[in-house]
């Protein structure tokens, strides 16, 4: 085992790291808006070092509150420093709790700097023969340098090391403060020398020595061949002074009264309740992972009472259980008749059963059932393997003849049943000819509704959001990888254990979710009424599925492939070489440095940027920069599409099968994935193509109804400018009467340029786009784009009205609502970070109208397929959701009666203060419908 003097003491400066983890990315918040970037920054770099090197010894270093001796040595210094912004100082107390709860001695001596503390230790441990490790990212540290003492800058990883001081700075660290002295510290108020830089002060240095030194020889300065050297003597002897007052500020104290010994700086066991408690409360759910896999923690303090006040270290020795871990005395695994009679005793009596299905697959269209779990209260749970098949697994009921004795009670709607994401497991279930009746509540939908961005919405993610219990994943029962095994092959004792914790933890998250919604009688009406009934019906539509025509597809990928290979070796000649057209390395070269075109964005690294949208705006002026997007864009829609949709086809249905997402978007907008329905361009030849290949079957037609222009009549709705309403109501042409009003000319008489530039205006004003963002699109100058700004909001002042309304609100109550009364949170909205909380005060005035026209359209599915149960047969399907737009397969002799059935159900999905328009379109395909 390693004694304390074979490994190094580390000191780090912490304040130095506190203000550079502020300024670096990432920017985190909480859900609650409250910063914790710095936070998060500091404590990434402690368990870095406490992962490299194992100390046993180790202290984090703050400066104090209040002066110092250099501001009584020196009225001005750190004089001109800004005030510490607000979201850093509110970052700093927490972070001081995080490092003493991780076991780390903390320490804040007032009257002195934290690199003073720091410089004393480390004299301390050298004449102890002590190696120490000093962490920081401050270049006066360097003066502490030598055989005993090296620095590390954690965000670089790198060492600097007497040598290594030599390299950096060009004079050893027995010259740093002369060094410093010299230059001033412009940050820190020193006043150094006028007009010496790092180089003249190297110069210095290396060609006469100290500054002691120097002014023993000052008739020598002259002779030296830095630049300025012939009028350097005048300057040294003026400003004599000066300079001995700069070193002074610059040296770092080393023999600080502290009140505690090297021997005291021993790391502790972490505090992992209060460390819960913590991460809990940033968010940081990694580390609240990590320190939730303890089931017990031991806490042994090794100092007497008065450091224990001096490290903030209260706790008395004791082995404490965590109290965030689940109980599971009462799991039962049903294996016997008697055990599984009764588990349906105590079903039939629940009031509300939380339900899980384990399967082979999280494929709805693949999934084999391998076993149920259910829990009626809190801690008490069963599970009943159906299909473990693996060598030696036990005996176990038949599936069929549970599944038939569960079904009176699975497709009962009167017995209430709540589930994570019981979308999956009512397709499973259909699968077995079983119709999962009484779906009350969805833990996923319900902390999606209370919140969406608060935290992904997943089990594990809300187990420690609002139980603080890490529940067992699947990786940690079935491995990973190629090797990760499927449920049946999961030994029964632990899969018993992991699908009984499902259920268990799905009915305690709804017992805390749901007191959280009822607060808030709008969140409940958007779960029970909008959310909760689209569980079926995505089911439905996602079993049925879409017929497509892959002969056409393949077709397709030929003339892509075709097209694509033209596009690259168009790329090539305007090179002049061969390159790789998705190496951002290469595009930079070629772009910045070979055609020298200007740089409009870089990367964090400070590379010139090749994203996307940066390319779209060189495309805009330059040839190649457009072959690069248009390349890209071809080559995703061949790999996304055309290449990938026909191996989708489920070779049972002959159909693909999407998987519709309903608490993804923060909007409140659906998603969908496997394939991804959402993102087929509509306005390229090419991406109608691809919906050509979207068909109807034999004796049906493709029909597709869309709202028309729905966001800028729910804006006509929340703005109730008069204007907009009127336009609306009369039926007129929205952008064309926008022409109208901003450029002052008769409705007969707007040009084609001029109705392009009111949508522009119009649509822009909806997502927040500036002036500039307006002149880019339109190809104006900017001027010219903000009187087109300035002339809309002098028509339509209700709009501007709207805007400012809402960015008050956002500010005031952290969040903005739909007509509907769904919430949408934006975390920063009032942070000190100009871009991100303009970014927030945009989000928030179109939040309103996106969130309210997925509100909408989500209303309308719930009223078509009302309508549709009704019917007897199939003539009319509901088979897609994109966007604004419903797509159905119809029966073609049914057209004209099903037609304008659907087009005034969706009408009427809800009411504004202007027509809600619906139009509808019918082909042989998708594009032909649309």
């Amino acid at each position: 085992m390693a004694t304390i003097n074979d490994t190094p003491l580390i000191l780090v400066d912490g304040s130095s790291y506190l203000f550079r983890a502020y300024h670096s990315p990432p920017h985190l918040t909480n859900s609650r808006g409250e910063a914790t970037g710095a936070i998060y920054g500091v404590v990434n770099m402690l368990k870095s070092l406490l992962r490299q090197y194992k100390p046993t010894q180790m202290a984090v270093v703050f400066d104090a509150k209040g002066p110092t001796f250099r501001n009584e040595m020196y009225s001005e210094y750190k004089a001109h420093r800004p005030p510490m912004p607000d979201d850093l100082r509110s970052q700093i107390a927490p972070l001081h709790r995080i490092v003493t709860a991780m076991g780390l001695p903390l320490l804040c001596i007032a009257g002195v700097e934290a690199d003073d503390v720091i410089g004393t230790l480390a004299r301390q441990a050298s004449r102890e023969g002590r190696h120490t490790l000093i962490s920081t990212g401050d270049k006066d540290m360097a003066q502490l340098v030598d055989e005993h003492v090296t620095l590390i800058n954690t965000m670089t990883n790198t060492l600097l090391d007497p040598q290594g001081v030599v390299d950096k700075f060009g004079v050893g660290p027995e010259l740093i403060i002369d060094f410093l002295a010299l230059m001033g510290d412009k940050v820190d108020n020193i006043p150094g020398l006028p007009g010496v830089g790092e180089k003249t002060a190297a110069a210095l240095l290396q060609g006469l020595g100290s500054i002691a030194q120097i002014y023993q020889q000052l008739d020598k300065v002259a002779s030296l061949t830095f630049r300025g050297a012939k009028t350097m003597q005048a300057k040294l002897e003026e400003f004599r002074s000066q300079l001995e007052l700069s070193y002074q500020l610059a040296s770092i104290k080393t023999d600080v009264e502290l009140p505690y010994k090297l021997a005291d700086l021993t790391l502790r066991i972490p505090d992992n309740i209060t460390l819960a408690e913590l991460y809990k409360e940033c968010e940081f759910r990694r580390w609240l992972s990590d320190v939730l896999t303890d089931q017990t923690q031991k806490v042994t303090i090794q100092t007497n009472p008065a450091q224990a006040d001096m490290f903030a270290a209260t706790t008395d020795e004791a082995t404490t259980p965590l109290t965030t871990t689940l109980a599971s005395d009462h799991y039962q695994t049903v294996l016997d008749n008697d055990a599984f009679s009764a588990m349906l005793v105590q079903l039939n009596s629940s009031d509300l059963t939380a339900f899980d299905t384990e399967t082979t697959s999280l494929d709805y269209m693949q999934a084999q059932l391998v076993g149920l779990s259910v829990a009626t209260e809190a801690g008490k749970a069963w599970y009943v393997p159906l299909a473990h098949d693996y060598i030696g697994a036990p005996p176990q009921l038949s599936r069929d003849e549970v599944l038939s004795a569960l079904k009176p009670w699975l497709e009962d709607h009167s017995k209430a049943k709540v589930g994570q994401n019981l979308k999956y497991d009512k397709s499973v279930l259909a699968r077995y000819d079983i119709e999962l009746n009484g779906v009350r509540f969805d833990t996923m939908l319900e902390s999606y509704v209370l919140n969406s961005v608060a935290a992904r919405h997943d089990m594990d993610s809300l187990a420690l959001k609002y139980l603080g219990h890490k529940t067992v994943s699947f990786t940690d029962i079935a491995g990973k990888g190629a090797k990760q095994l499927t449920f049946n092959q999961i030994e029964l004792e632990k899969a018993a254990h992991y699908a009984a914790e499902d259920a268990d933890v799905t009915l305690q998250l709804h017992q805390s979710l749901w007191p959280q919604l009822q607060q808030h009688p709008g969140l409940v009406t958007v779960l029970t009424d909008i959310e909760m009934p689209l569980v079926d019906i995505l089911s439905r539509i996602e079993r049925h599925g879409v017929l497509i025509d892959s002969h056409l597809l393949a077709i397709q990928s030929e003339q892509l492939a075709k097209r694509i290979a033209e596009l690259e070796q168009r790329a090539f000649d305007q090179a002049g070489k061969t390159f790789n057209l998705s190496s951002p390395k290469q595009l930079q070269e070629i772009l910045f440095e070979q055609m020298k075109l200007p740089v409009i964005k870089k990367t964090p690294t400070g590379a010139p940027s090749t994203a996307e949208e940066v390319l779209a705006e060189l495309a805009l002026e330059y040839e190649f920069p457009k072959l690069i997007t248009e390349h890209r864009g071809l080559s995703k829609l061949k790999s996304t599409y055309t290449d990938k949709l026909p191996k989708m086809v489920n070779p049972a249905t002959g159909r693909v099968h999407t998987s519709y997402h309903q608490a993804v978007a923060a909007t409140g907008r659906l998603s969908s994935t496997d394939p991804n329905l959402q993102n087929i361009p509509i306005r390229t030849e090419e991406g109608r193509r691809i919906r050509q290949a979207f068909i109807a079957p034999a004796g049906k037609k493709i029909v597709a109804v869309d709202y028309s222009q729905i966001e800028l009549r729910i804006m006509a709705h929340l703005s109730q400018d008069k204007a907009l309403l009127d336009a609306f109501a009369n039926g007129l042409d929205i952008h064309r009467a926008t022409a109208a009003e901003v450029f002052g000319v008769a409705l007969d008489d707007v040009t084609t340029e001029q109705r392009r530039s009111a949508k522009a205006v119009n649509f822009g004003l909806i997502y927040g786009m500036s002036a500039f963002g307006l002149a880019k699109q339109l190809g104006v100058g900017r001027n010219e784009a903000q009187q087109y700004v300035d002339r809309y909001f002098e028509r339509f002042p209700g709009v501007l009205n709207y805007m400012e309304r809402t960015r008050k609100q956002a500010h005031e109550q952290g969040y903005v609502e739909t007509l509907f009364g769904r919430r949408l949170y934006l975390p920063e909205i009032n942070a000190q970070n100009m871009a991100r909380r303009k970014g927030a005060e945009r989000a928030a005035i179109n939040a309103p109208m996106q969130g309210t026209a997925a509100d909408i359209i989500k209303k309308a599915m719930i009223v078509v397929d009302d309508w549709l149960q009704q019917q007897t047969g199939t003539a009319v399907t509901m088979i897609m959701q994109v966007h604004d737009e419903l797509v159905f397969e119809v029966d073609a002799d049914k057209l004209d009666s099903v037609i304008p059935k659907l087009v005034a159900l969706m009408a009427q999905a809800a009411t504004l203060d202007v027509p809600l328009l619906a139009e509808a379109g019918q082909g042989d395909n998708w594009d032909q419908a649309h």
